[in-house]
């Protein structure tokens, strides 16, 4: 029990110390992280396609 006791109170000491982001660089991440996975989500359906179609050509199915 005095392991528990001690790790809660390290772990509030240690929450003290963390810098959180302010509403504002939060909403611009944000809108990064979701303009990087659309970019990349066309990216990789534009690899899959291309890829497929290479496949298809290839094996004479298309």
């Amino acid at each position: 029990m005095q392991k528990i006791q001690q790790y809660i109170k390290e772990v509030i000491q240690e929450m003290k110390k963390v810098t959180w982001p302010t509403w504002e660089e939060l909403k611009g991440s944000t809108l990064v992280v979701i303009l990087f996975s659309i970019i990349m989500g066309f990216y990789i359906a534009g690899l899959d396609f291309g890829l497929s179609w290479i496949v298809e050509k290839f094996l004479g199915r298309g």
